[in-house]
Formats: C-alpha cells, structure tokens, sequence
C-alpha cells in the first residue's frame, strides 16, 4: 500500500462509527491523514469509539447542504453509510432501510462531485447481487436481489450507477466501488434483535440462552470478511481501482450457519441446546463472492481466519459491553424508527 497518498490528506468517512468507519479512522490515523469523521451518535459516545482527537461532525446527511459543508475542502471521501441488520429486519422495515440511505448516499455523492473531490469511495454490497451461488463482478444486473435484501440492495445498485453518471456526462473519475461479503468484528451491533449472525449469536451465547434458537436449518452458507481486513482492502481500492469498476472484497469462501455456530460455542465455551427454526427464513441457500479481480488488480486477501476473527469480536464484546450496549442503543433509535424520526 502507498502510505503517500493518504499522508497529510483531508479525509471525510462518512459513517465513522460503524463497524468498519472505526477501524478506518484508526487505520488513517497511522497514515497521518486529516480526517473528518461523520455519524449521528451523540459526542460523547463518538469520543469513547473514535477518541476525542478526531474531527468529528454530528451530521445528518439526509440534508444536502450538511453534506455541502462537509465535504469543503476534502480530498478523499468514503462513504460508509448504511443500515446493518438481520434477515427479518431487511424486509419488515423496509422505508426505513431505503429512504434515509438513497438520501445520504446520493447527497452526499453531489455534495463531493461539486466539491470537486478526488477520490471516492462508494461501498455497495453484497446485497445487491441476484441469486446465485457465486457472484462475479460482472453478474450483478442479472436479476432482482433476493426478496429480503431487495430495498438496501437496490439503494446500492443506485448509488453505482449515480457514479457511472458522473464519470460518463463530466468525466468525474473520482469513484471508486466495492462490494464487501457479509462484515463482523469489534463495534458491531450486538442487539440480537437487530444485529446480524455472528454479533447475535454471541452475545446470546454470552447471556446464557438455552435452548438457542436459530433461524433456518444451519445450511445456509455465507462469505464473511472481518472488519480490519476489509478496511485494508478498501485503502487498497481507493489507492488502485480504477474509476467505476466495482471490486468484490470478501474471504472468496463460504462457511455454514452451523459451522459459525460450532466455531462461537467453542470460542465461548458454551455448549447450550441448539434448535433449528426452519420456520425463519434463512436467505440465498449459498452467498458467497468471488474475489479473483481483488486479488489480481490488488494482490488483496484477507489476513485473518474466521476463527480468529470471532476471537477477537468475542474478546472485544466481553472487554467493552458498555460501548457495545451503547451502540445498539444507537442504532436501535437511529437506524429502525420511522425515517422521519432519525
């Protein structure tokens, strides 16, 4: 990786308190970068996640004119908006999926366009794909995502070709495009409620539920990149990608319901009954992405097996309950009340 680029850059991650814009701020904290972080957490909670030596902006970008202030004067921008969660929630709360993040996505894409920035990054995700059991770069339009993930995964495809319109009317190559496999790791949303597999089922493990009960038959099989590597991957995308090129950032492997299960009961040491609920829907029967165009135009691959990646989410959720019942909070009154009420 080419540490110049970022050095003494004016950066703006927009959605800096999730589970990848804290690595990032950390990762370009190293690269001495001048960074400008965004979210709708209160202060003080985006203190104790990000440090109190961070430029942070409590922002809504929903609004233009905040995306306008925000991106003056920036060079690079990443766009890491959106809204995690479960099977059931990406469908029962689906306008407050779609409205908030077509707003701020595209906002905040003109406000940068205008603001004549230099590099982008959008990331889309692996939502977006229509079924099949491995999604290659040039596949996406080749049908409707899956039911549950229709309205984020449309949302994602927009903002693609929002960029495709830039570059083809005004030559603005600025942005760059990803699209991440399923994201876990340390600040993720641990509510079982709303969280997605891995958080949820370990914090149910650590709270002791037995019997536990888990959606669908176990078989269902899913790609999963832990949150530091994929931060890397985006460095890497921004600094080689070319402009509107969209590039899969994912382990380029799948691993079952059941085996995620085993692998937390064991890091965890907990052994309780687990009963399968085939009543649930489970998603796509396989998801996994094939990863050849990021190893070949990035010589990226992830650095960190499965098992130590839920080693280290396991040890961090234990660590920080505080920060991670903080942040589910958040989320919860942020991310799934009525979008009016954000």
């Amino acid at each position: 990786m080419n540490n110049s680029i970022f050095k003494d850059k004016n950066i703006l991650i927009a959605g800096a308190t999730g589970t990848i814009g804290i690595p990032l701020v950390k990762k370009l904290q190293s690269l001495n970068s001048n960074i400008t972080a965004v979210a709708l957490d209160d202060l003080n909670n985006a203190n104790d996640l990000l440090g109190k030596n961070i430029k942070y902006l409590k922002l809504d970008l929903r609004d233009y004119e905040k995306c306008e202030n925000a991106t003056k004067n920036q060079d690079y921008v990443f766009n890491l908006t959106g809204i995690k969660g479960n099977v059931g929630i990406g469908f029962s709360k689906a306008a407050s999926y779609f409205v908030p993040m077509i707003l701020c996505q595209t906002n905040l894409m003109e406000a940068s366009f205008r603001a004549n920035v230099s590099r982008y990054l959008f990331v889309s995700s692996i939502c977006a794909y229509p079924r099949s059991e491995i999604h290659y770069e040039e596949n996406m339009w080749n049908g409707l995502p899956l039911q549950n993930d229709k309205y984020p995964g449309l949302v994602k495809r927009i903002g693609e070709i929002q960029a495709e319109t830039y570059l083809h009317e005004y030559d603005w190559d600025a942005v760059r495009i990803v699209r991440p496999s399923n994201v876990y790791g340390p600040y993720d949303d641990f509510n079982p409620l709303t969280a997605q597999v891995i958080p949820a089922l370990i914090a149910r493990m650590l709270n002791n539920e037995n019997p536990l009960n888990v959606w669908g038959d176990g078989t269902a099989r899913r790609d999963f990149i832990f949150s530091e590597d994929l931060v890397d991957g985006l460095l890497l995308s921004l600094e080689k990608s070319p402009s509107c090129f969209p590039i899969n950032l994912g382990s380029g492997n799948a691993i079952s319901i059941k085996e995620i299960v085993e692998i937390i009961c064991d890091v965890t040491s907990k052994s309780p009954e687990i009963v399968w609920d085939t009543s649930k829907p489970s998603g796509d029967l396989i998801r996994k992405l094939d990863v050849s165009r990021s190893e070949n135009l990035l010589n990226f691959k992830p650095k960190t097996s499965l098992i130590d990646g839920i080693k280290k989410t396991v040890d961090w959720y234990i660590n920080n309950k505080y920060l991670a019942k903080n942040k589910s909070d958040v989320l919860r009154k942020l991310n799934y009340n009525r979008h009016g009420d954000l």
